[in-house]
């Protein structure tokens, strides 16, 4: 029960702004509880799009404090434009690193709506972790 919370909790902070490792967390918990691999996945899932939903908030309420100025930085630039070119389908990609955290946060500064917005998050991160999940269970056969 342990590892399904530190799962979960693990995802979630990796999913903010804060630095982390969920795939590293979750091949760690897979070679110590392979039995638990759907619960894993699940609640990684679940724990990296609350995260992101997060994300997204800070970049909605941040509306308030920047103005559109302020995200034409170099920093924004490449987010920016792929939003601007596939809107809330550029959040199939929101579990990259670095750029998936500024595609959240831009999507809740851009106020795209927050249920597509999040069925795309959750979408992007339920095929990377089963893309994981499926790797560690070939690799290692469980």
């Amino acid at each position: 029960m342990t590892s399904l919370w530190l799962m979960f909790s693990g995802a979630f902070f990796a999913a903010t702004l804060l630095p982390g490792g969920s795939e590293v967390l979750l091949v760690a918990l897979l070679n110590q509880t392979p039995s638990l691999w759907f619960e894993l996945l699940i609640l990684a899932t679940i724990g990296n799009t609350l995260g992101a939903i997060t994300s997204y908030g800070l970049g909605r309420a941040g509306r308030l404090a920047k103005n559109p100025q302020d995200i034409q930085r170099r920093q924004y630039r490449y987010a920016l434009a792929w939003i601007e070119k596939y809107g809330m389908w550029a959040l199939l990609l929101s579990w990259l690193p670095i750029i998936g955290d500024l595609l959240c946060l831009l999507a809740g500064w851009l106020k795209i709506p927050i249920l597509p917005a999040s069925l795309f998050m959750f979408m992007g991160k339920l095929l990377r972790y089963s893309i994981i999940v499926l790797l560690m269970t070939y690799t290692f056969e469980y």
